[in-house]
């Protein structure tokens, strides 16, 4: 599974949705200005411009493990520190941040308490921890319409179901198994208009995350196959795909 692809790339697939999360979750998380946030799994800086603007660049620091995410963040905004790092291994003192999130980060974790108890140990006490994943355990996440094509042809495929968080109280659980506390849920949801189904399709053949991984290893016929079914799911075009995600936040 790879997010080694360039900004434009990633943008096409899942920057549609995650940048206008961003806006939903700031205005949730409401931070003041001031405060110094840590944007942990920043990809190409959907959450980070967003924090730049309510915060100012100097206020805002950002993590990735992907060097070409990193890379483009970087130009992106050359005024921001972005370290390339995973979120279990965080390069920053204890207490550094008044504020640590994670956009769409948990579910891809190696380990997520690890994880999500980092970000607490570089928050300040009392300081606001949060992450959003997207609510693929109940179907209403942005790759959902995909996920069931897949599994109507191939039953024994994996999804994204069962991935750290992405069902209904278990980011929950991972925070509070990370040892944050006041601990309280919320949820967050975001459209997306599609002119055609091409425009929908192509995002996933560019071997992006668990789907891309997934369309590269069929061969022609399974992929047109596919591609048959989940135009069969879809409404007829231009076409809206509405997204939810769970969110938690805590206090270090």
């Amino acid at each position: 599974m790879s997010f080694e692809v360039g900004a434009e790339v990633y943008g096409r697939f899942m920057g549609r949705y995650s940048e206008q999360l961003a806006l939903r979750y700031l205005e949730l998380l409401d931070p003041s200005p001031g405060q110094r946030a840590l944007d942990v799994g920043c990809g190409p800086g959907a959450l980070t411009a967003a924090l730049v603007d309510r915060l100012g660049a100097g206020a805002v620091t950002a993590v990735d493990p992907s060097q070409s995410f990193v890379e483009a963040a970087r130009t992106r905004f050359p005024e921001v520190v972005i370290e390339q790092a995973s979120a279990e291994q965080l390069p920053f003192p204890d207490g550094t941040f008044d504020l640590a999130v994670a956009q769409l980060v948990v579910h891809f974790m190696t380990d997520p308490v690890a994880g999500i108890a980092e970000l607490g140990r570089v928050t300040r006490p009392g300081g606001l921890i949060s992450a959003c994943v997207w609510d693929h355990g109940a179907g209403r996440g942005p790759l959902s319409t995909f996920w069931r094509a897949v599994t109507e042809l191939d039953p024994s495929a994996p999804d994204e179901s069962d991935l750290p968080g992405a069902r209904e109280g278990h980011l929950l659980e991972l925070f509070e198994a990370a040892g944050l506390a006041d601990v309280r849920p919320a949820q967050l949801s975001v459209r997306s208009v599609f002119a055609d189904f091409a425009e929908w399709w192509q995002p996933y053949t560019f071997g992006i995350g668990p789907a891309g991984e997934y369309v590269a290893n069929l061969d022609a016929d399974q992929r047109q196959r596919l591609a048959d079914r989940c135009a069969q799911l879809l409404p007829p075009a231009p076409f809206t795909i509405e997204a939810m995600a769970w969110t938690a936040i805590g206090r270090a």
